[in-house]
Parts: C-alpha cells; structure tokens; sequence
C-alpha cells in the first residue's frame, strides 16, 4: 500500500472519556493516491527524533470527515507517547506516516449481505470509518460493542447503522455482561470485529460454530508501520505475517484457534 510522510496542523483535540481523546487533524492537500480507508492506521509523532519515545505510535483511522478531508483518530491515552498527543492543541504540528496496512474492503462486506460489526473498548476507534463505509456501498451494518463502564464515543455511529447493541462489564448501559452475550452470528453473512484479543477470539469462535465468515482487525506494538523491522510478526495458520503490512486485518480463523 502506498504511504507518505508529511507534517499536518493539529484542527482540535477533544476528551471524550477520562483516557480517550479525539484529535483531528488537517489532510485535505494530501494526493488521492494516499487516501486512507477504514482499518488503516497512521504512525503519529508529536516530538523530535532525538526525545522519547524512540518510536512512533500507530494509531487507527476512526473518520475520514468532510470536504476537506480532516482526519480523526480517537485514542487511549496509557503511555509517554499518547500523553504527548494528548497534549497537543489547534495549530500545533505533527508528523504522520501513512495510511498504512490493509484495512476493511466496505464494498466486497457489503456485498456479503447483512453484515455485523462488534468492538469492543478502544477498539471501537477504527469501527467508525468502517460503519461509514459500509453504509456508502449500501449496506447499514448493526454494530455491537462491549465497554467496561460507561460507553462513549457512539452518538457519530448513529447516521450508518441499521441498529447499535451494547453490553457493560459493569451494568452501567446495556446489556450486563460482554458483548458476544448479545451477538447472534447466524443472522448475519459476514461479522467484522476489532477489540481485545480474548474478545476478538470469542466472537470467532461464535461465528464458527454458525459457519459465519468473520474478519478480525489486530492489534501489536509496532516500530516502523511498513513491515521493514518484521517487529509486529504474528503466527498465523498459514504461516508469519507482518501485522502492519499484511494486517491488520484478517480472516479470522487465520488467527484465532477454537480451543
């Protein structure tokens, strides 16, 4: 996939939850040929080459938004480099690499039939672009996510989806439990998914048990977001893929055992 590097202005930069953050940022001159899709990711850098961290952080497309093509992502802020993202303010500079990776194809899902979407925490962050996708080739995906407590960040989903379910470890909205105790795979054609890994495996093994194809976006630490370094290798059924390269999408049964 092609990617670039370049400096953008920071538009704003929005709390969402007390540790997710949504920052947007200028894209509109970029060339067409680097126009991102849902499930890609951009390394963000917000400080120089000789400050911490040494690497860069992937960080997931959550929209593509408006004429002027700003782009959105929306992160968790845990460490040294999503702390200086966080910081950032209107007018503020910084670099990105990308789009990088393979993401959801929306038009070949949407041509599967019905189709569900299920995230889980931050893993929501990319879902967004991809319900908006999805509803451009004429398929309104239902999508279902899974918080700990209160969930944040869904009222944009609203314009693109047939329904939105949602569960709670804590009971605070929704369904009391995780979200695979409210995902029916059999009543879809296809199921793509983005979460943590014990959440992605439960919905694989669901959708097996129905024969229901399901995609699975991944997640690992990364260094360069090209597959140069091989640094974000996975084992896969059919061999060692490079996440951000080959990834970070996947058939799930690629990926996921049934044990």
């Amino acid at each position: 996939m092609s990617a670039t590097n370049c400096k953008v202005r920071v538009l704003a930069q929005d709390t969402v939850a007390p540790d997710i953050r949504r920052l947007t940022v200028a894209w509109g001159e970029q060339r067409p040929e680097f126009a991102p899709h849902a499930g890609q990711f951009f390394m963000l850098r917000a400080w120089g080459a000789a400050e911490t961290p040494v690497l860069s952080r992937p960080i997931s497309i959550h929209e593509v938004r408006g004429p002027e093509g700003a782009l959105v992502f929306l992160y968790q802020v845990k460490g040294e480099g999503t702390q200086k993202l966080a910081a950032l303010r209107p007018g503020d500079i910084l670099s990105l690499t990308g789009p990088c990776g393979n993401g959801f194809d929306a038009a070949a899902a949407a041509a599967k039939g019905r189709v569900a979407v299920v995230g889980g925490g931050i893993g929501v962050a990319p879902l967004l672009q991809l319900c908006k996708e999805l509803a451009a080739a004429g398929r309104k995906p239902e999508l279902y996510v899974g918080f700990r407590d209160e969930p944040y960040a869904l009222e944009a989903f609203l314009p693109y989806c047939a329904a939105i379910s949602v569960a709670t470890d804590s009971g605070a909205a929704g369904y009391h439990g995780l979200v695979t105790g409210i995902l029916h795979p059999e009543e879809f054609d296809l199921v793509l998914t983005c979460g943590p890994n014990v959440m992605m495996q439960g919905v694989y093994k669901l959708c097996a048990e129905k024969g229901v194809p399901c995609l699975a976006s991944l997640e690992r630490k990364m260094a360069c977001g090209l597959g140069a370094c091989l640094g974000c290798t996975c084992h896969t059924k059919v061999g060692p893929k490079t996440v951000c390269q080959d990834g970070p999408v996947f058939p799930a049964e690629e990926v996921f055992d049934l044990g």
